[in-house]
């Protein structure tokens, strides 16, 4: 009998029936088709896998999917539609914060996240909730940067 692990992603219903043993990365890349969310590390160290779980940021990489069940799942391709994003999109551009983009999905799902805890945050507060996604090109300061100017520019959003 196969597992059926039942969740939101992306605010559709969907249905997975593997391995509830399986890495919420591996079935969103493999089954979902999901390529945002970038496979760096496999350890929870980079970043670059995170997505929004039942609104807490986590490093896909280590979340099996049992855990996942009956649960909600934001990736970048489903926070592109919002408007958080396209405000979180031209700060990052104005600031020129992307470069390669390799970090920059998880990046934007941090900031976020951040913001969602706190639309006014100090840039150490930036710092401390960024501290989990690597970035090895742009460096941090106009990431910060970024996620301040969307305070201001996303009054009300967060």
């Amino acid at each position: 009998m196969k597992n059926e692990i039942r969740f939101f992603l992306n605010e559709k219903e969907v249905v997975y029936t593997g391995s509830a043993t399986a890495r919420l990365l591996d079935v969103l890349r493999n089954e979902f088709e999901l390529t945002g969310v970038k496979c760096g590390c496999k350890e929870g160290e980079c970043g670059a896998c995170c997505v929004l779980l039942n609104d807490q940021l986590v490093n896909s990489c280590m979340v099996a999917m049992g855990f996942v069940d009956g649960g909600i799942v934001v990736t970048i391709e489903g926070y592109r539609k919002t408007n958080q994003f396209r405000v979180l999109d031209k700060a990052f551009a104005t600031t020129a914060a992307v470069q390669c983009g390799y970090c920059i999905p998880g990046m934007i799902l941090a900031a976020e996240s951040i913001l969602s805890r706190n639309p006014h945050p100090t840039a150490e507060t930036i710092r401390e909730g960024i501290s989990g996604n690597l970035c090895r090109c742009t460096g941090y300061n106009a990431i910060v940067k970024a996620i301040e100017i969307a305070a201001n520019e996303g009054e009300g959003l967060w």
